[in-house]
Formats: C-alpha cells, structure tokens, sequence
C-alpha cells in the first residue's frame, strides 16, 4: 500500500515538472488516500498487536 504511495507521489512530481497540472493533482490525490488507508491498516495492527498480547 505505501509503495503504491510512493509511486503516486513520483507520477505526480514528474507530472508537475512537465507541466500537467491536472494529472499531477489527480495523482497527488490518489496518493494521499493511499498513504492515509496506510496509515490507518498500521494502526489497526499495531492496536490488535497489543491486545493480543495483553
């Protein structure tokens, strides 16, 4: 989930140099959701990790 993240981010920086600001902000977007839904699946785990253990 978080490489696919990254390589939103990268599309969009390459995107923005060239030029193409709709694709480059599409892609920012996407990678934002994408690093968010990451964020939010690690903390579940972590969370369930330590009730688990507990």
């Amino acid at each position: 989930m978080l490489h696919y993240a990254v390589v939103f981010f990268i599309i969009a920086l390459v995107a923005a140099i060239f030029g193409f600001g709709g694709i480059a902000a599409g892609a920012a977007g996407i990678a934002k959701v994408l690093f968010f839904i990451f964020v939010l699946m690690a903390l579940v785990s972590f969370i369930a990790s330590l009730l688990r253990k507990g």
